[in-house]
């Protein structure tokens, strides 16, 4: 059944460097929308879902998955170790959820395979040893995007079901693999025939969901039906767009969608920008703000701050307006759902970097995100005044303590979006729905007044 007329295409995406919490709004929002659709990256992403208690990690599976009247779409865009996969199908329907029929994953999404984690982790290993790793997962998701660019190298999800066509193309790219694993310093030795076997019965279990997902979203769009675009990874790590060299391997701002699911870009209605209410990163690269001191151990111990996917613990800090701002622009934010704000409870002082200040002494307000650029650039903060109270139990905007709204306002104010959602805690029911003006309408560095919708 088709959403209710109105509903526009809805974009979640993170405006930060990841772990912003997209897929618990995924998950809130999939109940106005009929088709949830995954557009970039692969199992690095990780996405937690809490309902009622029960933590759902997944890495590949859109995060609406426990909804039962969304259509789950892993498209074009996105790199697939069908492996994962498989164990997420697997996953999902041990808890009494089907996906016959509601699943569909692109016949030309690529398939990350075994030597491309294998090439991942050498070259981080090399890189670590001089002190340039990028702190990628190791899940091969860059060398899986590098054959897609590459064309002659690449297997696509659509060949698993082709064996005669899948064995001639792993018997000639297999011993090139093979031979740069060598040179790569990795003598792990990998049988072509049982890969063939393994990638043909994973083809096989994956036969009933594997679609030409552009021609469906099409469909969908003609039906009038209502999209929900789901983000992986943020726009800071957008391989164009964010500080590059320390980025991701896919377009994972909203710039990513067309591209990643063969839809035009009118097709999308609004974006909504999520952001934690502090900052976080994974991995190398810059971070102007990262606190390496005790606040920032408190900040990671409250706020759990370890990778879903790879369990490491994630660097913290205060949140970045100058950032903000930028990942707003590129991504077209029309909203901003905030999320983790429970997390700074306690906490006397908060600060908000509004600047930088550069080697040369110049105060900038325009985010560089080269990342040699931004290397060096030192956080200029706005103090505010912290609360000591906790919030996790708070279900409206005005329950929140004077001290917690003043924060939020000053937030939007600064970005000139509004606040559209405001989450306390992990499960779905922890989530407050602000009312919201236009945002093209109000002038910027006016707050608009918070109240629940």
């Amino acid at each position: 059944m088709a959403s209710e007329p109105g509903i526009p295409n809805t974009a979640i995406v993170g405006l930060q460097w990841g772990d912003e919490g997209k897929g618990k709004f995924v998950d809130v929002l999939a109940a106005e929308h009929d088709v949830v659709v995954r557009f970039n990256g692969g199992a690095n992403a990780g996405h937690t879902i809490v309902v009622e208690g029960e933590r759902l990690a997944l890495h590949l599976m859109p995060s609406a998955v426990l909804n039962p009247n969304c259509e789950l779409v892993i498209a074009n865009g996105t790199v697939i170790d069908p492996s994962i996969l498989v164990e997420e199908i697997e996953l999902v329907e041990s808890r009494g959820l089907s996906l016959e029929g509601r699943l569909h994953v692109s016949s030309r999404a690529h398939v990350v395979l075994p030597w491309h984690s294998l090439l991942d982790g050498a070259a981080e290993a090399r890189l670590s040893d001089r002190g340039d790793a990028i702190g990628t997962t190791k899940r091969g998701i860059g060398p899986a995007y590098a054959d897609k660019i590459g064309r002659s190298m690449a297997i696509r999800i659509g060949d698993l079901l082709d064996e005669v066509h899948l064995e001639a193309h792993l018997d000639k790219i297999a011993p090139l693999r093979l031979e740069e694993l060598k040179i790569a310093g990795n003598d792990t030795n990998i049988d072509t025939k049982e890969l063939l076997s393994k990638l043909t019965r994973l083809g096989q279990i994956l036969k009933p969901y594997i679609t030409d997902t552009t021609w469906l979203l099409h469909d969908r769009v003609s039906e009038k039906r209502s999209i929900l675009f789901e983000g992986a990874n943020a726009c800071l790590l957008d391989v164009d767009h964010g500080t590059y060299p320390y980025v991701t391997s896919s377009n994972a701002s909203a710039l990513g969608i067309s591209p990643g699911t063969g839809l035009p870009a009118k097709t999308l209605g609004r974006v909504v920008g999520v952001v934690k209410a502090y900052s976080t990163r994974v991995g190398g690269g810059p971070f102007p703000t990262e606190l390496d001191d005790a606040i920032g151990d408190q900040i990671r111990d409250r706020g759990r701050e370890y990778g879903t996917t790879t369990g490491r613990p994630r660097r913290c800090g205060w949140i970045d307006m100058v950032a903000l701002r930028y990942a707003a622009m590129v991504c077209g934010a029309d909203s901003l759902a905030i999320t983790l704000l429970d997390v700074l409870s306690g906490f006397d002082e908060i600060k908000l970097c509004t600047a930088y200040k550069a080697h040369s002494g110049e105060i900038l307000d325009r985010f560089p995100p080269d990342a040699r650029l931004l290397e060096g650039c030192t956080p200029v903060y706005e103090s505010h005044q912290g609360w000591r109270e906790e919030i996790d139990t708070c279900e409206s905007i005005s329950a929140l303590p004077a001290a917690c709204q003043a924060y939020l306002e000053a937030i939007q104010s600064h970005l000139g979006v509004p606040i559209e959602f405001v989450s306390v805690g992990p499960d779905r029911r922890q989530t407050m729905r602000c009312a919201v003006g236009t945002c093209h309408t109000n002038p910027k560095g006016v707050p608009w007044p918070l109240e629940n919708a």
